[in-house]
């Protein structure tokens, strides 16, 4: 699913965003003296740095890190400092290379700046690719490949003036706090440790980080369960369902898909898969709500369904998970409960899952399932860092779900310097709603952080504008298979576009949103020549039944 936006400020159309996870670090005031704000990033694994050429090894996904160890007084030496190209040209450092990171940098790179105020672009993000993720459902439909939509960095920002670090973040020190005084001026807005060591100083700061699927609210779901958010969820999902159809091949037994959540995604996804295995597996969604889509256009919702039931996918509706268990094949119809920890689930070919459904609605009865796969779609959590606990002023303000509360200019309140996008920030409208992190926000947010980069008479005149002025919503759009879509236009109230009208209008405003204008044109005329070839074939499959026939 995706939203679609429109601004006055910005001609290009700008999406969704993601990035790393947090950990726990504490030696910080040991390496810099001095900074007493101390914020926690990332996991601890280092990673492989070369200076020389801005890179270095990836590190892992998310999860808790221990404290950097001690350092005596006398081996005590401080990190290397990344050497920015310009000393005096203001320095922008970009956390997270998703839509609201990257499209950032692209942007502020090609916006047209006095010599001496352009600013210099450092971008650094956990892997070596941009990964366009609505688009990652035609991954398991085959409908796309893999480079396609999910570029490398180094490819999208060949041309530019951007630097690129494939980096992970350990340590954030900003150093912009506003006192209780008033503005405290500072040479540079703080510094970013990253866990290859090196050390980061930067003028502006934008965080744009992501969210990643929240699993540990269900026994079970951790461990066996795959959620389907990232470029490596989209890949294990592929393998898997490939590793079942080869092991059933020829055989009476279904396969069986377990799709937990109807929102969106999770709809997308058991629209993509069913259609895939058609008659060789069953897909069964399960929605605590009573409706799947809950608040998608009527229009939408509609075709779901209708696409949902033709291809006979299960709708459990009104009903949470209480738990997931994993059992050998002959123990999968009774009642054994065996775990084995720690067991890749794509090392388990010939093991099941058993969801045990709980009634969230009075009428309903508890029910068992079976699966070969469970794919969560649920839940989310931002993957902004954690604080230490302090009673300083200046610490950065995060509300319930982990978000950075910012001001409407998408500041990090008390933090002049530093900015937050999409699902790293908690963006409020003037009457106090939360704004979603989806596509259309995102954008918005961008144009936000870009005119306060230019200057501050931009500021004077943003603040005198309103949400609606600077943003359109102009519908919502979503896939359900290799030639299905359904599309809702916010601006003709009851107008659908679905079937393959809407999944051809769907791809060619994913196409227009692709990063740069080089990579556009590479997918443009793959997808072109794919169409083509599919064209032919079907003619000819067409010719062959009515020379048959006749």
């Amino acid at each position: 699913m995706a939203f679609l936006a429109s601004s006055a400020s910005v001609a290009a159309l700008m999406p969704f965003n993601r990035l790393f996870s947090v950990g726990k670090g504490k030696r910080w005031n040991r390496l810099c003296t001095g900074y007493s704000a101390r914020l926690r990033a990332g996991p601890s694994a280092l990673s492989r740095f070369r200076a020389s050429s801005f890179s270095s090894a990836a590190a892992g996904n998310a999860g808790g890190a221990p404290p950097l160890p001690e350092i005596s007084e006398a081996n005590k030496s401080p990190p290397p400092i990344y050497a920015w190209p310009n000393k005096k040209k203001p320095r922008v450092c970009i956390l997270g290379g998703g839509f609201g990171g990257l499209y950032t940098a692209l942007r502020l790179e090609s916006l047209l700046w006095p010599e001496d105020k352009k600013p210099q672009v450092l971008l650094v993000d956990q892997s070596e690719r941009f990964v366009f993720k609505p688009m990652l459902y035609e991954l398991i439909s085959g409908e796309v490949d893999a480079w396609e939509i999910a570029p490398r960095f180094s490819e999208l920002l060949e041309n530019t003036g951007v630097q690129f670090l494939q980096d992970k973040v350990k340590l954030l020190h900003p150093s912009d706090h506003w006192g209780m005084n008033g503005h405290k001026q500072s040479s540079c807005g703080g510094t970013v440790l990253l866990e290859s060591g090196l050390l980061i100083e930067y003028d502006w700061l934008v965080l744009a980080l992501g969210a990643e699927t929240k699993l540990d609210v269900v026994p079970g779901a951790l461990e066996f369960a795959i959620p389907f958010s990232t470029l490596e969820d989209a890949c294990k999902v592929d393998n898997k369902l490939k590793t079942l159809e080869r092991l059933k091949f020829g055989k009476d037994s279904l396969i069986r898909v377990a799709v937990v959540g109807c929102g969106y995604s999770g709809v997308e996804l058991a629209a993509t898969i069913s259609e895939r295995l058609q008659d060789r597996g069953i897909v069964q969604a399960i929605n605590v709500e009573t409706t799947i889509c809950p608040t998608a256009p009527v229009g939408n919702r509609e075709a779901a369904l209708k696409v949902l039931s033709s291809r006979k996918v299960q709708l459990l509706l009104g009903y949470f998970v209480r738990c997931i268990r994993r059992v050998c094949d002959m123990e999968a119809s009774g009642d054994a409960t065996v775990k084995r920890e720690g067991k890749d689930i794509a090392e388990s070919n010939s093991e099941k899952y058993v969801l045990e459904l709980q009634p969230a609605e009075k009428g309903l009865e508890s029910q068992i399932l079976e699966a070969d796969l469970v794919l969560w779609t649920v839940g989310s959590k931002a993957l902004l860092p954690e604080l230490e606990p302090s009673d300083k002023p200046h610490e950065l303000p995060l509300n319930a779900r982990g978000q950075a509360e910012t001001d409407e200019m998408l500041r990090v309140k008390g933090h002049p310097r530093i900015f937050a996008l999409g699902d790293s920030s908690s963006l409020r409208d003037s009457t106090g709603r939360l704004l979603p992190a989806t596509a259309q926000h995102c954008q918005f947010q961008n144009i936000f952080a870009l005119i306060f980069l230019n200057g501050t008479e931009g500021i004077l005149r943003i603040q005198n504008c309103s949400f609606p002025n600077l943003f359109q919503n102009l519908g919502e759009m979503m896939t359900l298979g290799r030639n299905d879509a359904a599309i809702s236009p916010s601006f003709i109230d009851g107008l659908t576009l679905e079937g393959p009208i809407g999944h051809a209008a769907r791809k060619l405003a994913y196409l227009i949103r692709l990063p740069t204008d080089k990579h556009r044109l590479k997918v443009g005329l793959s997808w072109f020549a794919k169409s083509a070839i599919d064209s032919v074939a079907s003619v000819q499959s067409t010719l062959t039944k009515v020379l048959s026939g006749s």
